[in-house]
């Protein structure tokens, strides 16, 4: 079952009981990446990380290593 199915289940079930609607699934699914990326920032800060910038520098490592002295 996938998320639609389980909504419009839940959606026949509080239409059948009189209660309120269930949200729209994907509805707060920007609130939630923001509350993930701002509690990651937070904790890179405690730990005395760089709080921004650091998939690029990730991405900047692998993509562009130094040369290896031979």
């Amino acid at each position: 079952m996938n998320a639609l199915h389980q909504y419009l289940l839940d959606s026949y079930r509080a239409e059948q009981r009189g209660e309120r609607m269930p949200p729209v699934p994907g509805t707060h699914d920007i609130e939630t990446l923001r509350a993930v990326r701002d509690a990651r920032r937070f904790e890179a800060v405690v730990a005395g990380r760089p709080a921004r910038g650091r998939l690029r520098a990730a991405l900047a490592r692998w993509l562009h290593p130094r040369a290896r002295a031979c």
